[in-house]
């Protein structure tokens, strides 16, 4: 719901490397300063504001791909020791790729300017964060922002960062060297003046994103502390000054806020949190934000916060240069179930009954897509509300019915777990997993957490990877999870022992604490039927699943079980799509990036990496005429003892 550590996975000893001293420069080539092409660049977090994730270069083809090979490597430095510096580090960014060079953070929150020709470093900035803090999300950058002005000299090229410790910091794109006239010395201290925050409670994750000549930062929040957590405040600030320009509280405070009156005053005044940790996107012509915001704290119990909670796990539509409110659309009410709206809103068009219809598209950890008219936020596809299965827990008050799109069917298949549906690598796992599943309160998707237990979806169905979309085709892409997660109310008052990798969160001010597992068997194989992970391909004019495949494979298994190469397997990062007809892909626990056929799902070529590729690929064609698919390979804490390995490298593929 906001940022939750999750599942500490079994971790590997690494090395600690510090990396560069703050900023080093590099000659620029002459040939790299000039623009780029229309279309050789991927100039925001998804390529374009709106996020649709999708390049024209045709360069590489469903005919040539099988020829991809690796062209150059860049290793950061940055991998941390958990054991000594208390953190893992994730190397999950996208690059940038506009001015000439490509840009990136690793999970040090250095920022990297780098050669497209061959990965040279042109600078580092390092904003040195303190890596003695045990940060919850880890050691997480997504990636980086940028801004281009019209007059010349210094810093009117901006690269923009927010920082695990809550700093917004503004960059000279050709130097990396401090903006001096943004905030103080080129940084804005996002945490001033919000209550409750420390150095592990709060910061970013996620880059900020930019709209005319404002940059707007949401915020991770905590999971599972209780009441005593900072605010969700999203921010819009002057891309010059750093001046605030506007903030957003997905809140509603006061009577006459959007969404007030059906909150309880108490829960109004009380819920924190209902923060955007995921990626901001935006329509610069129609001066729109989309911010997917997560649930308000607490968390897994929620008597505090009684009410549907409006504008918390919604997509949430803001004027850029004010931070008016323009509408908001809730994906889950009362949310008690983890249910961040986690994916980065897409916005596009679409072709539906004769008519262009613009349209922000939501895909949700429920496998749900949500296809909304841009302008209103009203569903271009029905959704209706359904009942669903009410709580048992003293205190607590769920929302009797959430919605769901009648024309796409849920992304992960039948949610509803029952012991028939147990599996296990042998015998005697597959017959703890049914007894497993047999305790459990299990009745679909929405089922409340209870002191018995229940499944859930908080890694995804469809994560932060969101989708890809192919507009000349109509065509969606997504990942999705179906591997779910046990939650538990434990009551405080009562001793408990933790199970084998169940993470325990206390919740304070609630009655409960929280515990959280991977719903996995004594071999560490998922409890619940393959596949684990696929890959899905939706029609965006009539909601039609085109096709839906297995993707990925879990390390080791191949020896155990022959047929485990198309169970596919969980993932953490998200597609990109090509008008050379390719879907490219990392993500899965097998250290490999993916093509895949668009109009059929057919795996073209797969290329080794180093590391796991637990981020969203980009592609880019450089001045010397080559395209370049990208993808950085640092590996997850999530997968630390599912086989993905951790590590440092950018990886760049070319044909020959």
């Amino acid at each position: 719901m906001k940022r939750r550590l999750g599942i500490i996975c079994a971790v590997a000893v690494l090395t600690t490397t510090l990396g560069v001293v703050s900023v080093t420069t590099a000659p620029r080539p002459a040939q790299a300063s000039a623009a780029s092409a229309a279309g050789d660049e991927w100039g925001a977090y998804g390529r374009d504001p709106g996020g649709a994730r999708h390049s024209p270069l045709t360069q590489i083809t469903r005919e040539n791909v099988g020829q991809l090979q690796p062209a150059w490597t860049v290793h950061t430095g940055d991998v941390s020791d958990p054991v000594i510096s208390k953190n893992w580090s994730n190397f999950e960014a996208t690059p940038l790729y506009l001015f000439g060079s490509l840009y990136l953070s690793t999970g040090f929150d250095r920022v990297l300017a780098l050669d497209p020709e061959n990965g040279q470093q042109r600078w580092a900035f390092d904003p040195h964060i303190d890596r003695n803090v045990a940060y919850v999300p880890q050691l997480t950058s997504r990636g980086v922002a940028a801004w281009a002005g019209p007059d010349s000299g210094a810093c009117t090229r901006r690269i923009f960062i927010g920082t695990l410790d809550a700093r917004l910091i503004g960059l000279d794109a050709d130097t990396g060297q401090p903006c001096a006239g943004f905030g103080q010395g080129g940084t804005i201290d996002l945490g001033a003046g919000l209550p409750d925050v420390n150095a592990a409670n709060y910061g970013m994750t996620s880059p900020p994103a930019v709209i005319g000549d404002t940059v707007v930062a949401g915020s991770m929040v905590l999971d599972g502390v209780g009441t005593n957590v900072p605010t969700g405040v999203v921010r819009g600030y002057d891309v010059r000054t750093g001046a605030l320009k506007w903030s957003y509280d997905p809140i509603p405070r006061h009577p006459g806020d959007p969404g007030y009156d059906k909150w309880t005053p108490e829960g109004a005044a009380k819920a924190r949190a209902a923060n955007v940790w995921s990626v901001i996107t935006a329509d610069p012509q129609r001066d729109l934000v989309f911010l997917p915001t997560t649930s308000p704290a607490p968390d897994s119990y929620a008597g505090e916060r009684k009410g549907p909670n409006p504008n918390a796990n919604s997509v949430v539509a803001l004027r850029g240069s004010t931070g008016q409110f323009v509408w908001a659309f809730q994906t889950v009410h009362h949310d008690v179930f983890d249910y961040d709206t986690a994916a980065p809103p897409a916005v596009s068009t679409i072709h539906k009954d004769g008519k262009t219809i613009p349209v922000v598209t939501v895909a949700t950890k429920q496998g749900f897509l949500f296809v909304l008219d841009e302008r209103t936020g009203q569903p271009v596809f029905p959704v209706e509300e359904r009942p669903v299965p009410q709580t048992d827990v003293p205190g607590e008050q769920t929302s009797p019915t959430q919605p769901f799109p009648t024309v796409t069917p849920n992304l992960i298949g039948d949610t509803t777990i029952t012991p028939d549906d147990a599996f296990g690598l042998t015998p005697v796992d597959e017959q703890l997993c049914r007894a497993d599943i047999a305790a459990l309160r299990s009745e679909g998707i929405f089922t409340p957490p209870s002191v018995k237990g229940t499944p859930g979806t908080s890694l995804g169905g469809i994560n932060w990877g969101g989708v890809a979309i192919d507009e000349h085709r109509g065509v969606l892409v997504t990942t999705v999870n179906r591997v779910p997660f046990i939650t538990r109310l434990i009551p405080r008052d009562q001793p408990y022992l933790p199970g084998p990798l169940e993470h325990i969160d206390e919740m304070e001010g609630t009655p409960y604490k929280d515990g959280r597992r991977l719903f996995t068997g004594l071999t560490g194989v998922p409890c619940t039927k393959p596949p684990f992970g696929t890959m899905v391909a939706v029609d965006l004019s009539t909601g039609a699943i085109k096709w839906n495949v297995p993707i990925g494979q879990v390390p080791g298994l191949a020896q155990l079980n022959p047929d485990s190469q198309n169970w596919g397997s969980m993932m953490l990062g998200g597609p990109i799509v090509t008008d050379g007809g390719l879907v490219f892909m990392a993500g899965t626990q097998d250290n490999v990036i993916r093509a895949i056929d668009i109009d059929t799902g057919e795996e073209l070529w797969k290329g080794a990496l180093p590391a796991g590729g637990q981020a969203t690929p980009m592609t880019y064609r450089a001045p010397n005429g080559r395209q370049y698919v990208l993808i950085a390979a640092g590996g997850s804490y999530f997968f630390g003892s599912f086989g993905s390995l951790p590590g440092d490298a950018l990886v760049a593929f070319a044909l020959p």
